[in-house]
């Protein structure tokens, strides 16, 4: 018995050795066995550890000075030895050493954390601005001013629904990667101003020191200046919903030159992706338009096969609303449905991309050929807006 005991114990630990030797550090992401704060590629960042290390040596030596006397006492003066308790009931210099002494300790424990701060927070002089909107489960980006100004974007999870179903072996970025990454140049002051256009998330990227949380209604302002190009990888970090897990962040940091075509190629193709919503559009056209917004938007939810989850999204396939005329849809998309987990899309998607992801639900699956109003034109969202 004691044989095959410790022949599973031996093959426990080569597999499991086997298992770890496979899982390597993600660059810009979570390491192995990872227990420190990370160094990080920011000025604030390296701040941080270096506070994180001084509070925890001044606790050491607290902890080790405290208990160092307090057992010493014990041991020194115990009964078996004969020691007889002092009867004195104050001591003017043990009162003012423990007074001035913890005074002294704090002082020096806050300046710095408040310089730390106050630089956090300090977000004047920036180069470029962007606006950050949360939304479950997706970040939108909004360039404000600098080379890339009037640009913006999505950006989604981009890991194949295989792998997260366990159906083909995760890849090295499992879960952290995105289709359009935040884009920002190496060296410059970036300030983001964070929001929310649903439930509270927050932007958090360990290795630019930044968590900011988004919150509905309001702007939080924060920053970072990357001293090092790369990919930098986060999550948000607010609870906020059934896929807060499959919502990742990816920052690119590209040298200027790279940035400024970076920021040219991302206008020419934002002027040749601009849609008129007066434009009339085939069914056809639309529909395939619509299958990409939905696979982009709504998949989450209501599923590839349209049938969505019982008892917390509901099914397209076969749904009232979107068998029935088209002005109850087109009002669901552009305001959502109050009391439900519906949010509305009027700023997200374009009437475009509203009018083409409502026509192709109309004409999938079993939808197709047995409801009112099988096309949508974007004339039509645009009317309702």
């Amino acid at each position: 018995m004691k044989k095959l005991m410790g022949l599973l114990g031996a093959c426990a630990m080569f597999f499991s050795g086997i298992a770890f030797a496979q899982v390597k550090d993600m660059p810009g992401g979570p390491g192995v066995n990872q227990l420190n704060l990370r160094e990080g590629v920011t000025q604030i960042g390296h701040d941080v550890v270096w506070l994180h290390w001084l509070m925890l040596i001044i606790c050491l030596v607290i902890f080790v000075a405290v208990f160092g006397v307090m057992f010493y006492s014990i041991w020194a003066h115990r009964k078996s030895r004969g020691a007889i308790a002092a009867t004195f009931h104050e001591h003017m210099g043990v009162e003012v050493a423990w007074t001035i002494i913890p005074f002294i300790i704090v002082i020096a424990m806050a300046l710095p954390a408040t310089r730390t701060v106050v630089a956090m927070k300090d977000t004047s002089g920036a180069d470029i601005t962007v606006k950050v909107t949360g939304y479950q489960w997706k970040w939108g980006y909004e360039y404000i001013d600098g080379p890339a100004a009037g640009v913006k974007f999505l950006s989604n999870l981009s890991t194949p629904p295989a792998q997260i179903a366990n159906k083909e072996p995760k890849g090295p970025f499992y879960l952290m990667e995105v289709d359009h990454p935040l884009v920002v140049p190496v060296g410059k002051k970036i300030r983001l101003a964070v929001t929310a256009g649903d439930v509270i998330h927050s932007w958090s990227v360990p290795d630019l020191a930044v968590k900011q949380d988004a919150i509905p209604g309001f702007i939080r302002n924060t920053w970072f200046r990357a001293e090092k190009v790369g990919e930098y990888r986060g999550l948000c970090s607010e609870l906020c919903g059934k896929d807060h897990a499959f919502m990742p962040i990816v920052v690119k940091v590209l040298s200027e030159q790279d940035y400024a075509k970076w920021a040219d190629e991302q206008k020419k193709l934002l002027a040749a992706a601009a849609d008129d919503p007066n434009k009339e559009w085939t069914a056809a056209d639309l529909s395939a338009r619509g299958e990409k917004v939905y696979a982009a938007n709504c998949v989450a939810c209501h599923q590839g096969s349209g049938k969505g989850i019982v008892g917390a999204f509901p099914a397209l396939d076969g749904s009232k609303i979107v068998m029935g005329p088209k002005a109850d849809q087109i009002q669901i998309l552009l305001k959502g449905k109050q009391g439900t987990a519906m949010a509305s899309f009027a700023s997200q998607l374009n009437d475009v991309e509203i009018a083409a992801v409502i026509t192709y639900s109309r004409g999938a699956w079993g939808n197709a050929g047995k409801g009112q109003d099988p096309v949508v034109q974007p004339a039509d969202v645009k009317a309702a807006r």
